[in-house]
């Protein structure tokens, strides 16, 4: 019975790397895989799922309101598929997550999600919330934090160094605009910002 995962971690834990590496090693073995990618991260290019340490992998690029369960379908009708991977899967609806869990079950096929847990404001976002809620397995891919402590969190910044305590959730960026951090960190990074 396939399963479905999620990796979760904050920022500049390697879960791009971590992904494009599983995908090298179910094709390693002659099974296809496919690599999907919210359309709403393009730093890189659409369709295109790039490491920081410079690995790269075309991607299907996916909407909000994408059917993934059917473009899976659709895309096992030109060659069967042996696992599915999600980047950025923060980013899914409630609704996609839920596609996720019916392609594991009903086209047994295991599907393999990495993303976010949480946004600049310690928040969960959607995507997460429910993979963590009906994930098969969870798995975490730990970052470190300027301390040596594991990062859990990411602040948000401004161009001059400057934490971001309000905004809309998901704003794209990378190392100049996201910093992982422990939990202690963080919240005391919002308190010497609240004085």
């Amino acid at each position: 019975m396939a399963k479905l995962y999620f990796y979760y971690s904050s920022m500049n834990a390697g879960k791009s790397t971590a992904l494009l590496q599983a995908s090298y090693n179910y094709r390693e073995r002659g099974m296809n895989t496919v690599v999907l990618a919210p359309s709403i991260d393009d730093r890189y290019g659409p369709s295109l799922v790039t490491s920081r340490i410079g690995l790269q992998a075309e991607a299907v690029s996916i909407a909000v309101d994408d059917d993934l369960f059917a473009r899976v379908s659709a895309l096992m009708t030109e060659k069967p598929l042996h696992c599915v991977l999600i980047d950025e899967a923060q980013f899914l609806s409630k609704r996609q997550v839920l596609q996720l869990a019916r392609i594991s079950d009903h086209l047994d096929i295991p599907v393999l999600a990495y993303g976010l847990r949480t946004d600049f404001l310690g928040e969960p976002f959607e995507g997460s919330k429910y993979l963590l809620a009906i994930a098969d397995n969870l798995k975490e891919i730990k970052a470190i934090c300027y301390c040596g402590s594991k990062a859990t969190m990411v602040i948000r910044q401004d161009p001059d160094g400057n934490i971001i305590t309000a905004g809309e959730s998901i704003e794209i960026g990378g190392d100049d605009r996201y910093v992982s951090m422990c939990r202690k960190h963080f919240y005391e990074a919002f308190e010497t910002n609240d004085r």
